[in-house]
């Protein structure tokens, strides 16, 4: 039912009304962006401003006698919004100009089930489009209206508007519990990459900044990659070796857009966990293009609102080969820390830049050091070897154990709470010592 979709483009008529009172207005490039990304045909762009929408239909009868008018001279299929309409404001106009009317929310809701791939993707864009529909229901039941109440006259309409919302509502929670195994499925997966101390690094950004085109020049792998808005949905994970750092689990993700459908955000929270739980997110920006400021604010306002803002973030600004005299770099901080990397995916200009500053930042976090284990110290050297951090050891002639250990701070500060071990003793004298823990 949901991934249907005509072969052919269907004509359709853009609309975009600007508001005196909206701070973040959205982008009619990228309307026209989304609309050939979901296959549609634009044949015209409909302008306006307002100083408030209008309740009953959004645009004013002026527009909508306008919008009938271009529907008739295209024969269009569709009339697209680059706003979020209400279930009232779509059905007002769909009775008015008789052509079905999508908003930008209903727009990228399509675009997700034609890109879904996996079950899970699948699923979770379902699960969005059904709570979107569940407003929506009744437009779909429109030859009822005119059945009156009373006696005699009660019809089927409510009856089956009834129906139809308890099979929603069935639906969504068979959805639901299903997507909750999946939840738990990826959980397990993520303990078991963390009990392996290999560190997770996720790609992000606005959608079409070129994460996948990069994600394959760093992998060899074969993610679907376009010059479209959304090309990839469904998360991949693939192994990369890092110097100083060994393997690491590098995630492709979807793409973050303006605005994106909270319904959205909710039901990829499984997905995005990728990204909540990685050591390092690798910020993907498109530096060719002229809304760049705006799409990084964009990106960061979706990362506070998934819980990933805390994470540490290398931006990565990407089609340098469309720049004039731009040339492969890494930008620093004060402290020398790589904070911005310049390369080009397609190309691969710059991509050993990268791997670089991955491994200068994830090496911060590794702890590699000769120790000397007194003899008695035997539990401390076994809860070494268990965590598999041990890369040489020697004894010598007066007992003691001279471990070479290469492993996670953090993992470290667990190993040393665990034996009871001031952490200052390996960590220096600046490390905070919990109450606890004795010398």
């Amino acid at each position: 039912m949901f991934f249907e979709r005509p072969e052919s483009g269907e004509c359709a008529i853009l609309i975009h009304i600007d508001m005196a009172d909206e701070v973040d207005r959205e982008s009619p490039k990228e309307l026209e962006e989304l609309a050939l990304s979901a296959g549609a045909d634009p044949v015209a762009f409909l302008t306006g401003s307002r100083s408030l929408p209008s309740p009953k239909t959004f645009i004013g009868s002026g527009k909508v006698e306008e919008l009938k008018d271009l529907v008739r001279l295209h024969e269009a299929e569709l009339v697209i919004f680059n706003h979020a309409l209400s279930p009232g404001q779509e059905r007002n106009l769909e009775r008015e100009i008789e052509c079905r009317v999508l908003d930008r929310t209903g727009l990228i809701l399509d675009i997700f089930a034609q890109r879904a791939r996996t079950h899970e993707g699948k699923l979770q864009v379902e699960l969005a489009q059904l709570e979107h529909m569940s407003t929506r229901l009744i437009r779909g039941w429109t030859h009822l209206e005119r059945q009156k109440g009373g006696i005699g006259l009660r019809g089927p309409g409510e009856t089956q508007l009834e129906t139809d919302r308890r099979l929603l509502r069935a639906r969504i929670k068979s959805i639901l519990k299903r997507l909750d195994k999946v939840r738990k499925q990826r959980e397990q997966g993520r303990r078991a990459r963390s009990r392996s101390e290999v560190p997770t690094v996720s790609l992000v950004g606005y959608t079409n900044a070129g994460k996948s085109t990069l994600f394959n020049h760093i992998t060899d792998a074969e993610v679907y990659a376009a010059d479209q808005l959304f090309a990839t949905l469904d998360p991949t994970l693939r192994r990369v070796e890092l110097d100083d750092v060994g393997p690491a689990i590098l995630a492709d993700t979807v793409g973050f857009i303006r605005h994106l459908p909270h319904k959205l955000v909710e039901a990829f929270r499984a997905t995005l966990q990728e990204t909540i739980e990685a050591d390092l997110l690798l910020h993907v920006i498109d530096a060719y293009d002229d809304d760049r400021q705006s799409h990084i604010d964009e990106v960061h306002s979706v990362l506070r609102e998934i819980g990933a803002d805390e994470v540490p973030v290398l931006e990565i600004y990407n089609k340098i080969d469309m720049l004039e005299r731009a040339e492969p770099r890494i930008d620093r901080n004060d402290e020398g820390k790589p904070v911005r990397v310049w390369l080009s995916a397609v190309t691969g200009e710059g991509v050993e830049l990268l791997f670089k500053a991955v491994s200068e930042l994830l090496s911060d976090d590794i702890f590699h050091e000769q120790l000397s284990l007194k003899p008695e110290e035997g539990g401390l050297r076994a809860q070494f070897y268990a965590s598999g951090a041990v890369l040489n050891e020697s004894v010598d002639e007066l007992g003691q154990i001279n471990l070479e250990v290469r492993i996670q701070r953090k993992d470290l500060m667990q190993l040393l709470s665990r034996m009871k071990i001031a952490p200052e003793r390996y960590l220096g004298a600046n490390v905070n010592k919990p109450e606890w823990l004795h010398s």
